[in-house]
């Protein structure tokens, strides 16, 4: 009776969540260690862990990545280097600006030496145009080098920026992208990848999507299913999580994550395992 009762009770008791690994690929540090308190104190708080995060410095109230300042942006890329020594759990995302030609082509060589493993180019906020020529052998060059180029897909500007991405991404098929946004209230766009993907000498697996600020938008909503069939389209094993903080946190991301009608073990590569393996992280 006694080893009944203790059965039951163990059967009965309240189940322990157990924690699952988390590396949030997109995190704006706009004050240097200060971010990095105030979004590492806003993950404790929520109860969460991470592994991981990927830090970038450009961007915010001002911003000072812009075309013509190439000796500003590589003393910011020195900071950001600088910080994530203090940070064993950072990933630093240099940046550099396409326009800056020659001289960006020498700070990626340089970052990318150091051991940068992502390099973040903003079209809307650098204000440069994705189809420019510069644009091109940046991107070709830091696929020589190893190195993931982040850029920005939220279509908030006229006309979009999906269509340009996704020639710069097959012009440079040896690259490997992350289009952030996963193309924003635009991202059925994005399902063409998966008839580009079965036609004869083009590409697209080379194309990866952060669903920060979207997923937290299409959970719960008319369009989630939309949204789900997007993400297994262009592959859930192409897709990462990111919370774009300070926009929003990464308790609000993961929150949206989770109410997705997806398995779990699809949450579980987005959540870590295609960060992982994407960029060479430890398990």
């Amino acid at each position: 009776m006694k080893i009944l009762t203790l059965l039951a009770a163990v059967l009965l008791a309240p189940q322990v969540a157990i924690a699952q690994p988390v590396f949030d690929s997109h995190v704006h540090l706009w004050d240097g260690d200060k971010s990095i308190g105030e979004y590492e104190a806003q993950v404790k708080g929520a109860g969460l862990t991470i592994t991981g995060f990927g830090g970038m410095w450009f961007g915010g109230p001002e911003n000072q990545a812009l075309a013509g300042n190439p000796a500003s942006i590589r003393a910011h890329n020195d900071a950001l280097l600088a910080l994530a020594k203090r940070h064993p759990t950072m990933v630093p995302i240099a940046t550099v600006h396409p326009y800056d030609a020659a001289a960006a082509l020498d700070e990626l060589q340089r970052v990318a030496g150091l051991g940068v493993k992502m390099l973040k180019i903003h079209p809307h906020t650098q204000r440069f145009d994705p189809a420019d020529p510069r644009v091109l052998a940046l991107v070709r060059r830091a696929g020589e080098l190893g190195v993931v180029v982040v850029m920005d897909n939220a279509n908030i500007v006229p006309g979009g920026d999906s269509e340009k991405l996704f020639n710069l991404a097959l012009s440079a098929p040896k690259t490997k992208f992350v289009f952030a946004h996963l193309g924003g209230l635009n991202f059925r766009f994005w399902n063409i990848l998966k008839m580009a993907r079965t036609a004869e000498g083009l590409f697209g697996d080379n194309i990866y999507f952060d669903i920060s600020a979207t997923v937290t938008l299409a959970a719960d909503a008319p369009i989630e299913e939309e949204f789900i069939w997007t993400l297994r389209n262009v592959g859930i094993d192409h897709v990462l999580i990111g919370s774009d903080y300070p926009q929003f946190s990464l308790k609000q991301t993961l929150d949206a994550l989770d109410k997705l009608d997806i398995t779990p073990a699809e949450k579980a590569k987005i959540r870590h395992e295609n960060a992982r393996a994407l960029l060479g992280l430890k398990p």
